[in-house]
């Protein structure tokens, strides 16, 4: 299992605006300057990656509740289906039904999102305060498949707290580690081959 980290997208970067189906309900959700309430999280995920699947279970759970604290949250694959049929929206509908997703799925099949925020792995977190501003970006914690640590979501929640408590950014994030996306054939980003 080859490891890829995320990009460090700069602090205080903009949300880029995006419109993608939700796989889920099937209608078109679109990320626009009036949509933040106190805070937007966009996570890159997909269906087979271990990565993801080590910490699917307590993401979605997470994930579900910060809608209740007025948290935007977007899971998007951008995953190359015809290379991995398994991150087909229809597989990726199985997925949240499975567990229990409350919030969009959304499917990236041109990967022009993963390439506007600078995505470079599964799971991939961006954390953007209630003026779209980047305010965390990385892992959503230390513990990695294999490991005996329990799931716990301590970076990217702990980051989620301060945003909401009105504190700075986090000083120390680390960047997360997972599959690499995969991209389409000429479509890997100058940023994910430097």
């Amino acid at each position: 299992m080859v490891a890829t980290k995320s990009n460090m997208l700069p602090i205080g970067t903009k949300a880029p605006f995006f419109t993608l189906q939700d796989v889920i309900t099937k209608k078109e959700i679109e990320l626009s300057a009036n949509k933040a309430g106190k805070g937007l999280l966009v996570a890159f995920i997909c269906n087979h990656c271990p990565f993801v699947i080590h910490l699917i279970e307590h993401l979605s759970l997470s994930f579900n509740a910060l809608l209740d604290q007025d948290i935007e949250v977007y899971a998007i694959s951008s995953n190359d289906i015809d290379r991995y049929p398994q991150d087909s929206p229809e597989k990726m509908v199985e997925l949240a039904e499975k567990y229990g997703f409350l919030f969009p799925y959304l499917y990236d099949s041109g990967q022009t999102v993963a390439h506007s925020f600078q995505a470079a792995c599964t799971p991939d977190f961006f954390l953007f305060n209630d003026q779209q501003n980047l305010f965390y970006r990385g892992r959503y914690d230390a513990t990695r498949p294999g490991s005996d640590e329990r799931v716990n979501g301590k970076d990217l929640l702990g980051a989620v707290g301060s945003m909401l408590n009105h504190q700075n950014p986090p000083v120390n994030q680390s960047p997360s580690i997972g599959c690499n996306i995969k991209w389409t054939a000429e479509n890997e980003p100058a940023y994910f081959k430097s």
